[in-house]
């Protein structure tokens, strides 16, 4: 969650004390659990290995590290004042904000790869591998601490009465660094990704109406449009969890707020439905792929499923055998095949 503070601004999360910290622990528990478990079975079963599961994989470890500042967010409520120190204040801000700028651009690199896949399925092969997929997730991280510089070199603490707090200390003239702060994380961390996706999806219902591709009509064509609709439904539940926070944020700078028990409830739940957001993700991932269903079932021993790494041999010696036979099914496979859209 990013910091937002006039230096002790009762619009800020982390000095807000009316947050019960107890709210946190249901999400944050979930995100743990879930989020681990959809970075294990891509990385332990070779089918999972997809170039769009490439990029779960990047979300579901920017979600993670995200959870990872809620046990001191809940100490700094429960005690009402920060008790770690200078440095892990700027380690647990940092941290917690680039992985929130990384979520949203990672679901930018998806819808970005959906688009490809579905508009330009043939050109996008050189782009769309798995090689390709890890290179741009490194570049995602990258683009993340860049943009989240300004909580680097501002985080610190500020002296209230009752002990520190861990914010942001905006420099003179602070209404006009803290105003900046506001449009920037909204500009860069919610709508210019938010509208890429959207043209995304835009121009991908248009190739869709436009070309009459028809249900059922091969295989890969219905990976393509499964995984499209996984993807779009992530995209849709991120949108509900944090419009309600970036609408506080903007709000708090473009009118008067008078700061109510009701609304520091109301602000309170949207700060958690934002963390939410990150154990969401994963029970979607079990309803909308039937690959990590299986998967998931397979590491809980809820259901054995035949033992997916044999289930991958056989896929294999199918496929095989198949593109062995039919030269049209080899060059579908190779241009935009299943290594790179099924889950």
């Amino acid at each position: 969650m990013e910091l937002h503070s006039k230096q002790g601004d009762a619009m800020d999360p982390w000095i807000f004390p009316s947050s019960p910290p107890n709210l946190t622990e249901p999400p944050m528990y979930d995100s743990y659990i879930g989020n681990t478990l959809v970075i294990y079975v891509i990385l332990r079963y070779a089918k999972m290995k997809t170039v769009t599961n490439i990029y779960i994989l990047n979300l579901a470890v920017a979600d993670v590290l995200f959870m990872l500042s809620l046990p001191f967010i809940a100490i700094q409520l429960a005690l009402v004042h920060w008790p770690f120190g200078l440095a892990l204040c700027r380690v647990v801000m940092t941290v917690d904000s680039l992985n929130q700028f990384t979520s949203i651009f990672c679901l930018m690199v998806m819808s970005i790869d959906r688009y490809l896949a579905v508009v330009h399925p043939i050109k996008s092969t050189k782009w769309r591998k798995p090689r390709v997929a890890k290179t741009i997730n490194l570049a995602v991280w990258g683009v993340s601490l860049l943009v989240n510089m300004p909580i680097v070199i501002y985080s610190g603490l500020i002296t209230k009465p009752g002990g520190c707090f861990c914010t942001i200390v905006w420099p003179e003239p602070e209404e006009a660094y803290y105003t900046a702060f506001m449009f920037y994380t909204f500009f860069l961390g919610f709508f210019l990704p938010l509208l890429v996706i959207c043209l995304c999806y835009l121009l991908i219902i248009v190739k869709v109406k436009s070309s009459g591709i028809r249900v059922g009509s091969s295989k890969r064509k219905r990976s393509e449009r499964k995984v499209t609709r996984m993807v779009s439904i992530v995209v849709a539940v991120f949108v509900f969890c944090w419009l309600p926070f970036y609408v506080f944020n903007v709000t708090s700078v473009t009118g008067s707020i008078s700061t109510t028990p009701i609304l520091r409830s109301t602000f309170a739940f949207v700060v958690v439905l934002g963390y939410a957001n990150s154990c969401a993700n994963p029970i979607l991932y079990a309803f909308l792929s039937e690959n990590f269903k299986k998967s998931f079932q397979n590491v809980l021993c809820l259901k054995k499923v035949g033992g997916l790494d044999e289930i991958e041999r056989s896929d294999s010696r199918q496929d095989k055998s198949r593109m062995m036979n039919d030269p049209t099914e080899t060059q579908s496979t190779l241009l935009n095949g299943d290594l790179q859209t099924s889950i």
